[in-house]
């Protein structure tokens, strides 16, 4: 389980840490990766849905057991973005900037899946006979 927790715990303080300067950024990200970007609600949209995911992260890390159901929504979290970006990338429609970013996510999708294989399901109470 010291394994899950690191894993979930470095992918959230990761994930913080780049993607919350984001939010003063957009105007440069517009520069750096054109085309300019003309609808700020889904830049900002997306910010704020993977800093949720971040810290769902570091949630997971404090007890992966309990949230081990949830270590399966973070693995389509981080093979989304990880798979898409690639074939997006071979078709030259993003920079190597972003597929580097992808190729970490991938990264730590594979560590999700060993996390989650490393722990063991929480299994519910027993109900006794008087609970029916």
């Amino acid at each position: 389980m010291n394994f899950a927790r690191q894993v979930f715990r470095y992918a959230g303080i990761y994930g913080l840490i780049v993607m919350t300067p984001q939010y003063f950024l957009e105007h440069q990200v517009g520069v750096q990766e054109p085309p300019a970007i003309t609808h700020p609600e889904f830049f900002y949209g997306f910010l704020g849905v993977g800093i949720a995911w971040q810290v769902a992260f570091i949630i997971i890390a404090q007890s992966p057991d309990r949230y081990r159901p949830l270590m399966i929504a973070a693995m389509i979290e981080k093979f989304s973005f990880g798979i898409a970006v690639p074939i997006l990338f071979a078709l030259g429609r993003v920079s190597g900037t972003v597929f580097g970013f992808a190729i970490i996510d991938l990264i730590f999708a594979a560590l999700f899946v060993e996390a989650y294989r490393r722990t063991t399901p929480k299994t519910p109470p027993a109900s006794s006979a008087t609970d029916s």
